[in-house]
């Protein structure tokens, strides 16, 4: 029996560790706020490079930053900021290594509030996915009218690098958009058990 052609979001064909990503975890919605505050820093992180740079360094990253632990990363010093901009493992960037260290300050804040960052970002979306339903790349937009009000909340409360473009392509790694395309057939999957996969 012919086996059918499993037909993906052409954006993650560039190779195993996209092509895995892609099936396991983007658009998966994702409600813990350690997992968000760590897809915001690398979000952050991505801004002028490709996505691929920077999970290729995930591992990096989580070792560099103590495990995306906003109490840990909130105590940071300038010798950690040198530390971190000596290490290969991560972008090394002033000001996106500084931008963690604020976000992480913001996060706490937030929390003092008695807010989560996962409450936070999935009261906008009513805590479902929006459900998207393009049939090409070009129909994707960069950001949104949404990712612009959580953009704009987000600097009100103190935080960096989470332009509406910046936002956008977290709100669709972490699931509170579902913009694989139609003929995907993870648009499907996510539609029918959102929650059913593991996030890496």
């Amino acid at each position: 029996m012919e086996q059918k052609e499993v037909i993906r979001c052409p954006w993650c064909l560039g190779g195993e560790i996209y092509t895995r990503y892609h099936d396991e975890e983007w658009g998966v919605p994702l409600r813990d706020s350690g997992r968000l505050f760590e897809a915001l820093v690398l979000d952050g992180a991505q801004a002028g490079l490709s996505w691929i740079t920077i999970l290729k360094r995930r591992e990096g990253y989580r070792a560099a930053f103590d495990g995306f632990d906003p109490e840990k990363i909130v105590r940071y010093g300038e010798g950690d900021v040198a530390r971190l901009l000596n290490d290969s493992r991560i972008v090394r960037n002033r000001l996106k290594v500084k931008s963690a260290i604020q976000n992480a300050r913001a996060v706490l804040a937030m929390r003092d509030e008695g807010l989560t960052l996962a409450d936070f970002f999935w009261n906008f979306v009513d805590g479902e996915p929006i459900m998207n339903r393009f049939k090409t790349m070009a129909e994707i937009p960069a950001s949104t009218p949404l990712s612009t009000q959580i953009s704009q909340e987000l600097k009100h409360r103190g935080f960096s690098f989470v332009g509406p473009t910046i936002i956008y392509a977290m709100m669709q790694a972490c699931g509170l958009v579902n913009d694989h395309l139609t003929s995907c057939f993870r648009h499907n999957a996510l539609r029918e058990k959102p929650a059913a996969v593991k996030r890496g």
